[in-house]
């Protein structure tokens, strides 16, 4: 708001000018008669002082009148004014983090040659990196998982408390498709329509699964959908709903967003949607069954997967909710890969990483992943497969990362063909650090499973005389190249110093 910019405005001008004449508080509240705590809520932008006051304040540090109250900044407080004007502090979702947007302008206002300065390069980055606002707004929401451990207790409870109210589920059973349709036109006069897509005149259409049309209250489910992505679709309508969220995406998969407010709102009715389709008591009963056998076998996960109607995919995220809280495993990351069929090229669509464990993650370089992750394997596997072989192939691997602190990971990758892209396979993966996850793991001991040295990129991998490599090793000579460098620097120095005591 207007006056709330002309209060922070006002009060940074009231400290930079205090702290330019080596003024405290207590003394500019001796010569003013103003009280010390009601000037500290001027600079702060709170208050916003009356003529008479102003003129006191302009008495006692020398300056003109119109000077004070002018919104115009010298060059040193220019950068803060640019800030608050480019509603750069509205867009961050400050609140999510605890944060004050006051807070943040003290920080600001005590350093803003060199906030700005750390700002501009911050901008510069996401430019030549090609990060976008859409990937500012994804990477904070990856954040707030990460700060929560990935489990919304709220949420768990909305969903048992939906089940016990629409439902007469029992353990083992799943809520119908014709249920949660019912639900939707009964409770929330929602009607749902099942069309072809690709039979409109806009092709594009047909890469999307749903389309919500707010004014009509119609959700239109594409035909060529999976079962388990309309029953998710449905799942999410009515978290939605239930959860009374007026600020929303009405696409899936999302094109585009005005706001945070509806990514994050996107993000809880599809975690709504899951506890709904796999109960957490449930689940967590299966999990605690997998991981207390002693020796490791793949068709366990397979087992898990086929006592449920929903994707691995929603499976695997299920899976990423309850491991911090059920099982006290934070240390893990979830991924989502994906590749046109004959190219080679792989692309990271989705990635979380709980206790900020920060291997493998994704770049904007165009840099090659390490072609030894099971996440591609799985992949590769899947687009040489005949039609008589299985849709969904599943793997496993322990992957040591010897040039980022031989991090141990133990991790299990499904692929399956993406039914909106016949050209395109994707791949989910959820990767426990090893040695947090083997007390509750029992089978993670087992040395029948295959363990693999593997890097984050070929670029930045400096491993010898690797079969699986597709680019040559650049970053990593160059970093190396630059150690080496120093130490020769140091040996220099060393023995100039020595030579001339």
């Amino acid at each position: 708001m207007q006056e709330d910019y002309i209060k922070l405005i006002f009060g940074l001008k009231i400290k930079q000018i205090r702290t330019a004449k080596d003024l405290s508080l207590f003394k500019l509240s001796k010569i003013t008669g103003l009280s010390k705590s009601y000037l500290n809520e001027i600079e702060k932008g709170k208050k916003y002082p009356k003529t008479d006051k102003i003129i006191l304040l302009a008495e006692a540090f020398d300056v003109p009148y119109d000077d004070l109250v002018s919104l115009k900044l010298d060059k040193n407080l220019a950068p803060v004014a640019e800030i608050l004007q480019s509603n750069l502090l509205q867009e961050i979702p400050l609140e999510l983090f605890g944060i004050e947007e006051r807070d943040l302008i003290e920080i600001i206002s005590n350093a803003p040659m060199k906030v700005n300065a750390f700002i501009s390069t911050l901008i510069e980055i996401g430019n030549n990196y090609n990060l976008t606002k859409e990937s500012f707004y994804l990477a904070s929401l990856r954040s707030f998982q990460e700060a929560n451990d990935n489990y919304f207790p709220e949420l768990e409870i909305a969903a048992k408390n939906f089940l016990k109210q629409y439902s007469t589920y029992q353990e083992g059973e799943t809520i119908t498709d014709d249920l949660m349709t019912e639900i939707l036109k009964e409770e929330y006069g929602i009607e749902v329509f099942y069309e072809d897509f690709k039979s409109h005149k806009r092709p594009e259409l047909g890469k999307l699964r749903s389309i919500y049309i707010e004014e009509k209250k119609h959700l239109y489910i594409n035909i060529d959908s999976d079962l388990d992505q309309k029953r998710f679709i449905l799942a999410k309508e009515l978290g939605y709903n239930y959860l009374g969220y007026k600020e929303r995406l009405n696409t899936y998969s999302w094109v585009s967003f005005e706001n945070f407010d509806q990514l994050l709102n996107n993000f809880y009715a599809s975690y709504f949607a899951g506890a709904l389709l796999l109960p957490e008591d449930e689940l967590v009963y299966k999990m605690t069954q997998l991981f207390g056998e002693d020796k490791h076998d793949i068709k366990n996960f397979l087992r898990l997967f086929g006592s449920y109607t929903e994707s691995p995919e929603t499976v695997y995220q299920r899976m990423t909710n309850l491991l911090p809280k059920h099982f006290n495993i934070r240390d893990l990351f979830f991924l989502r890969l994906t590749t046109k069929i004959g190219t080679g090229k792989y692309k990271l669509t989705k990635e979380l990483h709980l206790n900020q464990q920060q291997s493998p993650q994704a770049n904007e370089t165009d840099e090659h992943y390490c072609r030894r992750w099971v996440s591609l394997n799985v992949l590769k596997k899947l687009e040489n497969s005949t039609p008589e072989d299985p849709e969904h192939v599943i793997s496993s691997q322990v992957s040591i990362y010897p040039f980022n602190n031989n991090q141990k990971y133990y991790v299990v990758s499904s692929a399956t063909k993406d039914p909106f892209n016949p050209d395109y396979l994707r791949s989910v993966t959820i990767g426990l650090l090893h040695k947090s996850a083997q007390r509750k793991v029992k089978f993670l001991n087992d040395p029948e499973i295959p363990i693999k040295e593997v890097a984050v990129t070929c670029e930045n991998c400096g491993m010898e005389n690797c079969a699986e490599r597709v680019a040559p090793p650049k970053r990593f000579s160059k970093d190396m190249q630059s150690k080496r460098l120093s130490v020769v620097v140091n040996e220099f120095i060393r023995e100039k110093v020595n030579r001339f005591k």
